[in-house]
């Protein structure tokens, strides 16, 4: 059985910025929250991947950061918005408001490189953000709507050094993640 990967920029230091963001939103009936201790930025998604497929995908993480030519830089999260409109919502979640131009660098190199080794192409184009909570019924459309019409709430600065290898594991209490591998910037 394979493994459930992405590659990720993790939130670490802004668990509890994320938390208080969430809160906005806990009045809304249907909103399924992420836990703000694992919140991220995805730069791709992988899928179910064969192990023994690993050493091969960590090497070319490793030259798609050397490619994309990212230093060490410091990224502003703010803002929220959904997806795919605020008529109808799916996902809740907080933009980038600085920072967001290098995570497109990052994220086109990887997704040249996992593409190039038979990964699926991203089915849409990438906008840098981080999910807050997705939403499995309408019944807090309404409220979650209210909250995004507010002045966008600013969250925090994040030193972003590097890219990370995410396992997913899901259980019955949402999924768990696991840094398989970090590819400093």
């Amino acid at each position: 059985m394979g493994k459930r990967l992405f590659v990720s920029v993790d939130l670490d230091d802004l668990g509890e910025a994320v938390d208080t963001v969430q809160g906005r939103l806990k009045g809304a009936s249907g909103l399924d929250f992420v836990d703000p201790h694992q919140a991220h930025v995805t730069l791709k998604f992988l899928g179910d991947t064969d192990p023994d497929r690993l050493p091969a995908l960590t090497d070319e993480l490793a030259a798609a950061v050397e490619d994309s030519g990212v230093e060490p830089f410091q990224a502003e999260f703010g803002g929220l918005g959904a997806f795919p409109s605020t008529d109808y919502i799916r996902v809740v979640w907080l933009g980038v408001r600085e920072g967001s131009e290098r995570l497109s660098r990052l994220h086109e190199a990887i997704e040249d490189r996992t593409v190039a080794m038979g990964f699926d192409e991203a089915e849409h184009d990438f906008m840098p953000h981080v999910t807050l909570a997705r939403m499995n019924h309408a019944g807090g459309k309404e409220r979650v709507q209210e909250v995004l019409r507010e002045d966008g709430p600013t969250v925090g600065t994040l030193d972003v050094e590097a890219v990370r290898l995410t396992e997913s594991v899901l259980t019955d209490d949402g999924p768990e993640y696991s840094t398989v591998e970090a590819f400093e910037l």
